[in-house]
């Protein structure tokens, strides 16, 4: 799961980092601000819950144990600052936190779906978690960060956008739907135009999807942006279409309406599949990437027009195409993650890219992820960064299987106006997972005082937590 295009420590060195990792957890490391740089402290609002102008990293723990709980899952939120994010200045959410409504329950996996933004209107952004049959949460962002808890019963999948122009955000809702069968039923689902109260009380409802428009359910994860430059935000939306096959749907935002579909790749793409929205080749719309599109091994990058997407508007390449660098190879599973910002501050959004299945040198599946630049041309891979655990200065040793860049994110942690590199690995130390962060520099990623942390660290359950499944 990468973010919408929206964008308004004491450096661990790498010994010491990598015999942390080796031994197993991060309890042991601290994630303090010793080299701080001077902050322009202007991320954007949607990316910032307690309004300091340092955007802040929600991490997703789905399988973390809770109140003994298998699988009843949590998110942790570590607000950034002038020297990133930080162990201590952090909270974690699950269904036993005080003031966040229902309880922990077996197999919910809270945090398997969330969302950002400013819902009330009050210059502090929210955040939406879902997760089972109870719905969603909203945890409502303050000075003092998040606080609170206002319950959305039987909606999943929960998508924070302007989706009728009018300047306020808005709040997708689809319906929560098992996973099973050959021909699911359709989602269906409703709008909360904004600004919604903290009672849980939107200004007004909007219908999800125009008359005679449908989508299959359930929906696993979405996107938002605005592809066709009209003022109202779109949603890709990666949903369930039978047959165990996963796929892509656009749809265009329509105000009182509701959504209309439309083509985008990633149609019937399978389980693997990572979709990001920004402005790729800056052009005033936004572009749908698209990795690992049927498992094909390549990336499509589908620019925005008037029109909207067309597949007379794509871009593909992958690890062979020039300026790339590595080799394309059988299950890389380049784009399995996907996220879209500006790290280098040249006005082009970059395309994170996590390739979970890499392999370097003779380590399987050890993972990488690679940094693709935007330019006036779109994304062709030139020019592209690629980064893994036996990279000088990141922390760790790239092991078998360990999957690095199973999830992306881009957002600007330090407010010094270059969005940084978020990745995690779900099958670091046993299943329990971990997040490394590589900051953005005007040249690009930089291993540079990257650090990694895990649940650990953070005083969170971690045994097979799958902590940094999703981040945002």
């Amino acid at each position: 799961m990468s973010r919408a295009h929206r964008r308004t420590r004491t450096a661990l060195t790498a010994p010491l980092a990598a015999a942390v990792l080796l031994a197993g957890g991060f309890g042991a490391m601290a994630l303090t601000g010793a080299s701080a740089q001077a902050a322009t402290a202007a991320a954007d609002a949607q990316d910032d819950f307690n309004g300091d102008g340092y955007a802040d990293l929600v991490v997703a723990a789905p399988d973390g144990t809770i109140s003994s709980k298998a699988k009843a899952g949590y998110v942790a939120v570590t607000y950034g600052s002038a020297a990133g994010v930080s162990a201590d200045n952090k909270k974690l959410i699950s269904r036993s936190t005080s003031g966040v409504p229902g309880s922990a329950t077996a197999s919910q996996r809270f945090g398997s779906t969330f969302s950002k933004g400013d819902l009330d209107g009050d210059g502090f952004s929210d955040l939406v978690i879902g997760g089972g049959k109870a719905g969603s949460v909203i945890l409502w962002g303050s000075a003092s960060g998040l606080t609170g808890g206002t319950a959305i019963a039987g909606y999943a999948a929960p998508t924070t956008g302007d989706f009728d122009g009018d300047g306020r955000t808005d709040l997708a809702l689809f319906t929560y739907q098992d996973v099973h069968g050959d021909d699911p039923e359709d989602a269906t689902g409703t709008v909360w135009k904004g600004p919604v109260s903290r009672a849980g009380t939107p200004a007004s409802t909007l219908p999800l999807l125009k008359s005679g428009e449908s989508i299959s359910g359930p929906v696993r994860s979405t996107e938002t942006g605005d592809v066709n430059g009209d003022g109202k935000d779109d949603i890709v939306a990666y949903h369930y279409e039978g047959d165990g096959v996963w796929g892509n749907r656009l749809l265009l935002g329509g105000g009182s309406a509701g959504f209309k579909g439309a083509w985008v790749p990633g149609e019937a793409a399978g389980n693997k599949m990572g979709t990001g929205i920004g402005d790729v080749d800056n052009d005033g719309f936004d572009d749908v990437v698209v990795g690992n599109d049927w498992g094909g091994g390549n990336v499509k990058v589908a620019l925005g027009s008037a029109a909207g997407l067309s597949e007379d508007r794509v871009q593909t390449f992958d690890q062979d195409s020039p300026g790339f660098p590595g080799a394309e190879e059988e299950e890389d599973e380049i784009g399995g993650s996907v996220s879209v910002g500006d790290v280098n501050g040249d006005g082009f959004a970059d395309i994170a890219l996590g390739i979970p299945g890499e392999d370097v040198g003779d380590i399987y599946d050890t993972g990488s992820v690679a940094l693709v630049p935007g330019g006036a041309a779109g994304a062709t891979g030139a020019g592209t960064q690629v980064f893994h655990q036996n990279t000088a200065g990141v922390p760790g040793v790239a092991e078998n299987s360990d999957e690095f860049g199973v999830s992306t994110a881009l957002l600007d942690l330090n407010g010094d106006g270059h969005d940084d590199l978020a990745a995690g690995s779900t099958a670091e130390n046993e299943q329990n997972g971990a997040v490394w962060i590589l900051n953005g520099t005007a040249s690009g990623l930089t291993a540079t005082s990257s650090f990694a942390f895990g649940a650990g660290t953070l005083g969170a359950p971690a045994t097979a937590a799958h902590f940094g499944a999703y981040l945002r």
